[in-house]
């Protein structure tokens, strides 16, 4: 039986990939400090046997060591994610991504074992004339700008995985998630789609910051955890980096629009200009939309259902938790 250690285990994400190795026939061990994740995401899966919760932080060497020895591979998602989280507390989203991942990659080479590190399609920053590919160069703002830094992190993450793959030889495969959506998602930390959908719920207005026109793709969690785990079953994966996405784009005020046609909701669609909820200077990405292509050649991976499909079972959960 193979096991597995999921970082980030009791994240929305996590969680998810967590069920899945479970239903694979692992045995899964999560990793949590439960500071964005929590108990609720993975409640359903405390009374199986084969997964262990441990609570405590990647920076925490002694716990990491124990857990990295003890499986077969590891999947590093813990991180300080979400702009409203880096823009409050930026000491901690650079310390928990750059020295967690640090340790993580130090002690899986130390055992021997295969990585799969979580990095983000921030790191393309401020494109916006193109979909964006794997090879393309970084845009990013100022370091006086905190914008930044969550972009920056996950770049000296996947700086650190190649170096480790190149020089140790460690077998890593690095993944740029692009906006995952999906049951079990929070808005606490910035999250767009569980905020709008709450809002809507509410009756209360649905806050769209700048003037909408910016663009993203969502890509259904299911679909990530699929392609994760192929992605870990491909050596020629191996010390490369893919996209994991949908690839089809979406301005955020149709984003908006669309959550309150499909909740029947009252609410009225606000602006609120960035520097009102940022700070001064804030800087947003104006497009941010995946290319596939480089995935879709290795494994089977593509979309699984559309937007509409995705927001309904959203809307369904959190309608479920308000009864």
């Amino acid at each position: 039986m193979s096991k597995s250690l999921v970082t980030g285990g009791a994240g929305f994400i996590g969680s998810h990939l967590c069920e899945e190795l479970l239903a694979r026939d692992e045995e899964v061990f999560a990793l949590d400090d439960l500071s964005t994740g929590s108990l609720v995401n993975i409640e359903h899966l405390n009374t199986h046997k084969r997964f262990h919760l441990v609570i405590g932080s990647v920076l925490d060497e002694k716990v990491l060591d124990g857990l990295i020895g003890e499986v077969d591979r590891v999947f590093h998602l813990a991180a300080a994610v979400g702009v409203k989280l880096i823009m409050e507390r930026p000491v901690d989203t650079i310390e928990t991504n750059v020295l967690g991942t640090e340790r993580v990659l130090s002690l899986a080479s130390r055992y021997r074992k295969k990585v799969l590190i979580a990095s983000t399609s921030e790191v393309y920053g401020k494109h916006r004339d193109h979909i964006l590919t794997e090879t393309n160069n970084m845009v990013l703002g100022p370091t006086k700008k905190r914008r930044w830094a969550y972009a920056c992190t996950k770049a000296v993450d996947e700086f650190l995985a190649f170096a480790y793959h190149e020089e140790r030889g460690l077998p890593v495969v690095v993944v740029r998630f692009f906006n995952t959506i999906g049951p079990r998602q929070t808005g606490q930390y910035g999250m767009v789609v569980p905020k709008f959908v709450r809002s809507a719920l509410l009756g209360e207005p649905i806050t769209v910051f700048g003037d909408g026109t910016q663009s993203r793709s969502f890509t259904y969690v299911k679909d990530v955890v699929r392609a994760v785990l192929v992605l870990m079953e491909k050596p020629a994966a191996e010390g490369d980096v893919f996209n994991i996405g949908d690839g089809r784009e979406i301005t955020i005020l149709d984003l908006a629009r669309k959550v309150k046609f499909l909740t029947g909701s009252p609410s009225e669609i606000v602006f609120v200009p960035y520097d009102r909820a940022y700070g001064t200077g804030f800087e947003d990405m104006e497009r941010r939309v995946p290319d596939i292509a480089k995935i879709r050649e290795l494994t089977d991976y593509g979309p699984s259902i559309d937007l509409d499909e995705v927001l309904g079972m959203i809307i369904r959960h959190m309608r479920k938790l308000k009864s």
